[in-house]
């Protein structure tokens, strides 16, 4: 039973880490593109329209980034459910547990 409980503890830690990282990774995109959008400003001719794709491309590209891994952290439990990951680390481990030689 205590093996058990360990196992999900370090289950739930892994995915603590998990959206932990992600969060950080928001908040580094929010403060960089912040830092981006007033340097542009600043540099900005006013005669120029700022709605040009070079002012974007960073926030763009790397915003797919941010959008694929927070998919990558809360799908899997939006789609195969919360105890999908438990219920394939059982069966994974009683597959080892069945093909060793003993």
């Amino acid at each position: 039973m205590e093996n058990q409980d360990e196992i999900r503890y370090q289950e739930a830690a892994k995915r603590v880490k998990k959206i932990k990282g992600f969060y950080s990774h928001l908040g580094v995109y929010i403060v960089v593109n912040i830092m981006l959008f007033l340097l542009n400003t600043q540099n900005f001719n006013a005669g120029e329209d700022y709605l040009q794709w070079k002012n974007f491309t960073t926030p763009f590209f790397w915003g797919i980034g941010l959008v694929a891994h927070g998919l990558s952290v809360f799908l899997p439990s939006m789609i195969l459910g919360n105890n999908w990951e438990e219920k394939k680390i059982k069966e994974l481990m009683e597959k080892e547990k069945n093909n060793k030689w003993e």
